[in-house]
């Protein structure tokens, strides 16, 4: 569907919607255990949805809780490391990359053929390290050069492997099945080279509070996990809530940036593993106020506002890629170059993002100038569209809630297609903007 926003002052509270990778790390590892455990607030999109629709055919038994309309809880019945007996079958994961990797190597975890498809999107990004990778570990892997659809078949023989890793999500999804490879098979993994870190601080953060074995070194170039352990089922006092995403609240704190706000961000923690607060970091150095707040009952809020001009940088987005297309809008209304670096990876997400950013601020009057690993962004100090532009989304949530933030600084109002991409992460964000 195509949207259209309007300029506006963009100001008020917004509640933050829950972490994609918290919830579907908290969903497989729930599947994978043995017993009951409890999703408090997770998040509820369409990559959720894809993930639930993964686990449910690995046999485990989820239900969701509503209040009203909001998605307040999961209750997830695990499978005990997917280990019965299943006839072959296929799994549609939709759109949702990070289900697609982790569920991969689950899936080896079993004796039988399992098939993996997705959207158009997905049948474009290619797994093949993994794979490889996953073939090291005694695994079957038949796929289209990498691609979806994908076959698996285990057992998990455990051994030596060498995995570059342009997303995190390959490594992290090593991490969490070959633990519950079988007592007395080790796993190795060399690690040439690893992308977005801390998402591998937010794994690594699982393991540890389940009390799994692993050994590493600081860069995590190399890792050895030892099979035989198992995840444990959380419930009760041993569940928490799935902490608020800091890449989707990238948007609205942009939207603030942009418009001046001031905009009150709830439900963030400020000591979450997440490597997309880097966002913050970038915008009080482009000139935005940028501060927590406690509130009475002792819960901490995100104020961001500006009330000077916006201020040209170079950032270094090689932990937190899915930040670009965000930075790259706040920096169009900056004056002078913006130039964003070591963020190759940006261009194997949804889209890429590198390319596509550059071809559709250019029908806002914004030119770029495209590098093998980033982009720098000729500033102006806001949007000069000619007439009333069309903004093609190109499916990819990221691209529609970045140009939507745009679109609330622009002098005429911008159209955007594929808008209900934005479902993928964060549902309901088109509505914050009042997009009609």
């Amino acid at each position: 569907m195509n949207i259209r926003i309007n300029p506006r002052r963009f100001i008020g509270t917004v509640k933050i919607p829950a972490s994609k990778s918290h919830t579907i790390r908290q969903l497989l590892i729930a599947s994978l255990a043995d017993g009951v455990s409890e999703i408090k607030y997770p998040l509820d999109s369409l990559d959720t949805q894809s993930c639930i629709t993964a686990c449910k055919a690995f046999g485990a038994e989820i239900d969701e809780h509503f209040n009203g309309s909001e998605l307040v809880g999961l209750t997830v019945r695990g499978n005990n490391k997917f280990k019965n007996t299943l006839s072959s079958f296929f799994v549609d994961i939709g759109n949702s990359g990070t289900t697609l990797y982790l569920a991969l190597a689950a899936a080896a975890l079993q004796s039988d053929w399992i098939e993996f498809t997705g959207d158009e999107q997905i049948q474009k990004r290619s797994a093949s390290p993994l794979l490889d990778a996953l073939t090291g570990l005694g695994i079957q892997c038949v796929s289209n050069n990498g691609c979806t659809p994908i076959k698996i078949k285990g057992p998990w023989k455990g051994g030596k492997v060498i995995l570059p890793c342009p997303t995190s999500q390959y490594l992290s999804a090593l991490l969490i099945a070959s633990p519950l490879a079988p007592a007395g098979v080790v796993t190795e993994i060399e690690v040439p080279m690893l992308n977005e870190k801390p998402y591998i601080d937010m794994t690594l953060s699982y393991l540890k509070a389940h009390g799994i074995p692993f050994e590493t070194v600081p860069d995590y170039s190399h890792f050895r996990i030892p099979g035989g352990s198992s995840w444990k089922a959380f419930f009760g006092s041993s569940a928490r809530s799935v902490p608020a995403d800091f890449s989707s609240a990238a948007f609205p704190a942009a939207a603030a940036a942009i418009t001046g706000g001031p905009v009150t961000l709830q439900r963030l923690d400020p000591q979450d593993t997440q490597g997309d607060k880097y966002f913050l970091n970038m915008l009080e150095e482009m000139g935005c106020n940028v501060q927590w707040q406690t509130t009475n009952d002792g819960e901490q809020s995100l104020v961001v506002s500006r009330e000077g001009e916006l201020c040209r940088g170079t950032f270094d987005l090689n932990k937190t890629p899915d930040l670009l297309p965000a930075a790259a809008v706040v920096a169009a209304f900056a004056k002078g170059d913006t130039t964003i670096v070591n963020v190759a990876h940006a261009r194997i997400k949804e889209t890429d993002r590198i390319a596509v950013m550059k071809q559709e601020l250019a029908k806002l009057g914004v030119s770029c100038t495209e590098l093998p690993d980033g982009l720098i962004i000729h500033g102006k100090g806001g949007l000069f569209p000619p007439g009333c532009p069309i903004i093609e989304g190109h499916g990819d949530h990221r691209i529609v809630m970045a140009f939507s933030v745009a679109a609330l600084g622009s002098p005429v109002p911008i159209e955007i297609t594929t808008a209900e991409s934005a479902a993928v992460t964060y549902p309901g964000f088109l509505d914050l903007l009042t997009a009609s």
